[in-house]
């Protein structure tokens, strides 16, 4: 393995980004903490081309912005693997997102790779080399870092070009490349890394278990918890767990003094969150629309299993997972009554979602 590069100057920055310029391709990757914090903390930014490995350390730099135009750049690929994490990193330390992009495990799930594989075990798949991961649980805000952790995040980005030219080419003779061109455009959407606060909610699993009122207070606390882990960059969970705030939505509390019964908080906490209540309940408690946990009626059910077939059978003959053309909660949603779905755009509507909408006609 060719040794890392290692930058910490922005002079050196602005070196490698003429360096980069006239690649036609850059692996990248990232190290980042996130578990005391709502935003990610960007520590390391490994990017590797031509047989050589940088990496930048985002702690002693304090702007990225010389690297952004090669990492914008049209005419030149980005190799990530399971990007999602890694642009949303960058993309809240620049307010830029990275493109173009080929995301290697999407790329690997459309040759008929389980949807999630990992880094490691796709290089020893396609290339039989086994990569040691021994600092999966490692500070990367530490310094210096040891040659242990150099070694690992070099890894993460050396064998990036190699593993997407073999996919690159079992896309071609499977004629999928357009498969892959469209899911990792998606990733290029600012939206997926400035999620509009008013739907937070839709990350709380079970709340279409509950009835209309209470489900209309939960949603009223999980936007009030969104605004508030942004505002002091918090974990959810340390303003509110999931658990309390579906305990607060079923007990309604009207006063600081009832809140506190079903769940301890500061004053300032309890305050803002009683107005936020208060103010749901002005609004006459406007949720009688069903969201997609709600329990499915037995027609819904069935439905779903006729569907849920259809796509097995697909999935088969394509030789994927069937999660790649459909997961079932998309099936589910469909079921009952949802048609802006995945499966239903783009590539998946050739290959699955004329099939599902015959049944659903």
């Amino acid at each position: 393995m060719p040794d890392a590069i290692w930058i910490d100057r922005s002079d050196e920055l602005d070196s490698l980004a003429r360096t980069l310029e006239s690649q036609a391709s850059i692996g990248l990757d990232t190290e980042f903490l996130r578990e005391r914090t709502f935003f990610p903390k960007l520590c390391l930014l490994q990017l590797s081309a031509a047989g050589r490995i940088w990496c930048v350390d985002t702690l002693r730099i304090a702007s990225l912005d010389a690297l952004m135009p090669v990492l914008t750049a049209p005419g030149v690929c980005k190799l990530i693997h399971a990007a999602r994490q890694d642009l949303e990193a960058v993309y809240l330390t620049v307010r830029q997102v990275v493109s173009p992009v080929f995301d290697t495990q999407i790329a690997a799930a459309c040759i008929g790779m389980k949807p999630q594989v990992g880094y490691a075990e796709l290089v020893k798949t396609l290339l039989g080399v086994t990569i040691p991961k021994g600092q999966t649980r490692t500070d990367w805000s530490k310094r210096p870092l040891t040659a242990a952790q150099l070694e690992y995040a070099a890894d993460d980005v050396l064998y990036l070009g190699a593993i997407a030219d073999e996919l690159k080419g079992r896309l071609q003779k499977l004629g999928r490349e357009h498969w892959v061109r469209e899911d990792c455009l998606e990733l290029e959407e600012r939206r997926l890394y400035e999620p509009d606060t008013a739907q937070a909610w839709e990350r709380l699993r079970g709340i279409g278990q509950l009835e209309p009122e209470p489900r209309a207070r939960a949603k009223a606390i999980a936007v009030w918890r969104e605004k508030l882990a942004r505002e002091r960059d918090l974990p959810r969970a340390w303003i509110l767990a999931d658990a309390a705030l579906f305990s607060i939505a079923q007990a309604n509390p009207v006063n600081a003094a009832t809140l506190d019964a079903v769940q301890p908080m500061s004053d300032k906490f309890a305050a803002t969150l009683l107005e936020a209540l208060a103010r749901t309940a002005a609004a006459g408690w406007p949720d009688a629309e069903p969201v997609q946990d709600s329990r499915p009626t037995p027609e819904q059910k069935a439905l779903l299993e006729r569907l849920a077939k259809t796509v097995d059978a697909r999935a088969a003959e394509l030789q994927v997972s069937a999660e790649v053309l459909a997961p079932r909660g998309e099936l589910k949603a469909m079921a009952m009554g949802k048609r802006e779905t995945h499966a239903l755009t783009g590539w998946r509507l050739q290959e699955i979602g004329t099939r599902l909408l015959a049944i659903l006609a």
